[in-house]
């Protein structure tokens, strides 16, 4: 069964950093697009960022995010990674891993999710 664990969340002040980690187990992680997602109360889930399988060599983010987070992927590791800089008081979200299919006008989202961090940003 396909497991994936985010790590990493916390509470930081705006224009702090947090690394958020999505550790993949019972799939084949390097063949497989990974994508973060987040939701926060009252508010549709939004597509935060995508990454292709393989090096992970096309990556997408959503226009909120752009310039201010980064995905990667390790995959010896089967983690996915999330850098975030510069936070601001609406990133605030839980943020869940999910793996899918990586297109070039999209990320279609699979069937299996993480539990989720939260992240909170505020002074």
């Amino acid at each position: 069964q396909v497991q994936l664990v985010e790590s990493g969340g916390g509470l930081v002040q705006p224009g702090g950093s947090l690394r958020l980690s999505c550790q993949v187990s019972g799939m084949a992680f390097e063949l497989t697009a990974m994508a973060w997602y987040r939701q926060a109360p009252e508010k549709p889930r939004e597509l935060v960022a995508a990454i292709s399988n393989g090096s992970g060599e096309s990556t997408r983010y959503a226009a909120a995010v752009k310039g201010r987070f980064t995905i990667s992927r390790a995959n010896a590791e089967n983690t996915v990674y999330l850098q975030m800089n510069s936070l601001k008081p609406e990133d605030t979200a839980v943020y869940r891993c999910a793996p899918g299919n990586f297109y070039s006008d999209g990320f279609e989202v699979g069937s299996s999710w993480g539990r989720g961090t939260q992240v909170t940003v505020s002074s």
